[in-house]
């Protein structure tokens, strides 16, 4: 099944997305397990805007999770996991733009497979992991490379607005752990993995996290990104797929915003 979150004359609703129809759903897919019940009203899904498909309270990031991205960032995969938080002010969704800040000169895109926890949770063994999560989506951890480098921790450099796209939607009912990912940007190959790549597979980063800190229904898990990485700049293209969920596009703009 396919959950997406959109927004229909101006109601932000979730439903099922089915080929070209979405199907309204009644409530939230919260918790995972629950019953998804379906209002009956459907929307042609060119007629509607899709968002993040969930708005997380936390997004729990692990880093050097590929052992080819960990060599060509100079470094080597480390003896536990290694994580890091994003805000949840750095989402945004299909088509949304992401944003130069003007304090990096080198912002760049990482293609990740994003978990999304179903349900509140602490401590999970490895086998029931699959209880707890409700699926998965495409995600952009978007960085900026200069200031990784220059602030010795990495709040600044990965938590701009804008620099966590997700999307499509999320796919419930598939394995994560032999999944083809890709980054475009242009519609030129920068990075072209697999999730069987992991060092650590879902089901080990989902025990090892809720080890460390309580899980809530909605919270993402960004599990590392393979090699490839490189620069965005203004005007791109920047295109996350993955087999069995989606595509996720977005745009890169140098221009500032203020709200």
């Amino acid at each position: 099944m396919r959950i997406a979150r959109y927004r229909f004359e101006g109601e932000v609703s979730y439903g099922v997305a089915d080929g070209q129809v979405i199907r309204e759903m009644s409530g939230t897919p919260f918790p995972a397990g629950s019953e998804i019940d379906v209002t009956g009203v459907e929307h042609d899904i060119d007629a509607v805007d899709l968002l993040a498909p969930v708005l997380p309270t936390k997004i729990i990031a692990v880093a050097k999770n590929y052992a080819d991205h960990a060599a060509e960032m100079g470094g080597e995969v480390p003896r536990e996991p290694m994580i890091f938080l994003k805000p949840s002010t750095a989402v945004i969704g299909p088509e949304g733009v992401i944003r130069l800040p003007g304090q990096s000169e080198r912002v760049e895109h990482e293609a990740e497979l994003a978990v999304v926890i179903g349900r509140l949770c602490k401590d999970v063994p490895e086998h029931r992991v699959p209880e707890v999560v409700l699926g998965y989506t495409c995600a952009n951890d978007v960085t900026a490379r200069d200031l990784q480098a220059t602030d010795g921790q990495w709040g600044r450099a990965k938590g701009f607005d804008t620099f966590c796209p997700l999307g499509p939607w999320i796919e419930t009912d598939i394995d994560p752990d032999d999944l083809a990912i890709e980054c475009e940007v242009n519609e030129q190959v920068r990075q072209d993995g697999s999730t069987s790549d992991m060092v650590r597979t879902v089901a080990e980063l989902v025990a090892w996290i809720s080890s460390v800190m309580t899980l809530v229904p909605g919270d993402v898990i960004l599990t590392g990104t393979p090699a490839g990485v490189g620069p965005l700049a203004n005007g791109d293209t920047v295109t996350v797929t993955i087999e069995g969920i989606g595509t996720l596009d977005n745009i890169v703009s140098d221009s500032g915003v203020f709200a």
